[in-house]
Formats: structure tokens, C-alpha cells, sequence
């Protein structure tokens, strides 16, 4: 196996046994850990009798941790980098380090493994394969709001917690009275459930049950309509007459209307 400085390694969302392998040999080898609760990762280290030494890094002291783990790396040591669950840098800290490591050089690999996105949406039937990803949503309507209405010509993913779901599911409704979403909750684990359905359905649903661990939802695509699409293709003539490139064109109505950039661009090109 090549040997690398740096090992971005994902843990279990859940369930334990999802681990693989390669991590737990990684880990092994590896000289320090770099993670964000020492307490999460070490019921996970004891529990593969894995005895390496950690070190916290999280959100609040990612940059002052950058130089020491530098000067760790240039003395021949090892790192990995795990997150509580799932895989590290997304809506989990690490992209700072990384970015910081791969300008001294440093090298850099990183092990596929669990991710709570891509295990909700393998379960999750969708006419097609493009989607939003927006992590976590913000804490004010009016921004999340603005979210779905920008992101409508795509699925959209997004994760949740289970104080806030059912008000996010009630805002959808509010603008969206016939959306259909998906919802799932304790991915992997003993509880794990996934409802689809109408928007109102699946409230009624989740409204007298007491929900427990981390969300992943999906609201499927409602910009479909044909007004919807000849205004996109308005947009685009007029940014053609400002000889816009084609390219340009693609990021400014993606940016605009959330829809995937490289359809934009076909789309462009069709006209």
C-alpha cells in the first residue's frame, strides 16, 4: 500500500461494523489522530483495540492547530483525520488543514467510507442524478426560504436536526403545499427509518413521534413547468446578447435558479 502523510479517514455513522478495513489498518499505523471529540473516537478506537494517540481539532481551534501539525508532519510522523461520523470536511471541519497541507507539499489521500448523503440517497428513488447538497440549513426562514426557491429545478439535500425537522418540513409545506420529500433518521442504526411521501404526509407522520438522532432529507425537484423554462431560456438570450460566453452563462443561471451548471451549459449550446 502507497504510504502517504496524511489519511482522511471516514468512521461509522452508526453503525460500527461499517468501518472498513483499510481504515482500521490505517489508523493503526498511523502515529497521531486528529479528531473532534476524543471522547466519540476513543469508544471507537478501544472498540478495535486501537491503541494510537489523539489529538482534538475541531471548528473552534482548526487554525492554531495548522503549525503544530505541520511541524508533527515534516518530522516523518503520520496523521489521520477523522470526524465523530461520517466523512471528514463535510459540514465537519478538516478543509482549512487540508488546503494548508497541500500548499507545503505534504501528501494527501483520502479512504471512501461511510457518508450519511450518499447512504440516504442509495435508498432514495430519484428520476435523475442531479441534486443539491447544502449541509446544514440556516436559522432563519427567510434564508431558507430563499434556499428552496433557488435550488427548485433540483433535488436538494440537506441535513437536519430533530428539534428543527418538523419545522423545516412545515416551511416547505408553506410554499410547496404539494412537495414530496424524503426523510431519513438513525441511518444504519437500529431505528433507522426513511419516509417518502407528500410533504403533509410525512408531518403527519413524524408529528406524534418523539425523534431521535441526526436528519437527512431531500426535497424532490418542483421547478418543472414550462413558463419556468422558457424564463431560462429568456435569461439566456439576453446574457448571449451581452456576449456572455457559454461558460460564464452556465455559472450565472446556476447560480440564479440552482440548476446544475452542466445542464445549463447543454442547454446553452442547444440554442
Amino acid at each position: 500500500m502507497k504510504e502517504f502523510d496524511f489519511y482522511i479517514v471516514p468512521t461509522p455513522i452508526g453503525n460500527l461494523g461499517d468501518i472498513t478495513l483499510r481504515a482500521i489498518e490505517v489508523l493503526k499505523l498511523v502515529d497521531i489522530i486528529a479528531c473532534e471529540d476524543m471522547r466519540v473516537t476513543q469508544k471507537l478506537l478501544n472498540h478495535f483495540d486501537i491503541k494510537t494517540k489523539c489529538v482534538s481539532y475541531h471548528k473552534f481551534n482548526e487554525k492554531e492547530r495548522i503549525n503544530s501539525f505541520i511541524e508533527i508532519l515534516k518530522s516523518g510522523k503520520k496523521m489521520a483525520l477523522v470526524s465523530d461520523a461520517g466523512t471528514p470536511l463535510f459540514c465537519d471541519p478538516g478543509s482549512v488543514l487540508v488546503d494548508e497541507l497541500r500548499k507545503n507539499g505534504f501528501l494527501i489521500t483520502s479512504l471512501p467510507g461511510a457518508n450519511a448523503v450518499v447512504t440516504f440517497l442509495s435508498q432514495v428513488p430519484r428520476e435523475n442524478e442531479n441534486f443539491n447538497f447544502v449541509g446544514f440549513l440556516p436559522k432563519t426562514k427567510s434564508q431558507i426560504v430563499d434556499i428552496f426557491k433557488r435550488t427548485k429545478f433540483s433535488d436538494l439535500v440537506f441535513y437536519d436536526s430533530p428539534n428543527r425537522i418538523m419545522n423545516t418540513l412545515e416551511i416547505i409545506e408553506e410554499i410547496y403545499p404539494k412537495a414530496k420529500v424524503a426523510v431519513g433518521r438513525e441511518l444504519t442504526k437500529v431505528f433507522e427509518e426513511v419516509k417518502i411521501g407528500n410533504v403533509h404526509d410525512v408531518i403527519s407522520h413524524f408529528k406524534e413521534k418523539v425523534i431521535k438522532g441526526e436528519i437527512v432529507a431531500m426535497i424532490y425537484q418542483q421547478g418543472n413547468n414550462t413558463c419556468e423554462l422558457d424564463d431560462i431560456d429568456e435569461k439566456i438570450e439576453i446574457l448571449k446578447s451581452k456576449n456572455y460566453k457559454a461558460k460564464e452563462i452556465s455559472q450565472i443561471i446556476s447560480l440564479l435558479y440552482g440548476i446544475n451548471k452542466n445542464e445549463v451549459y447543454k442547454r446553452v449550446l442547444e440554442r
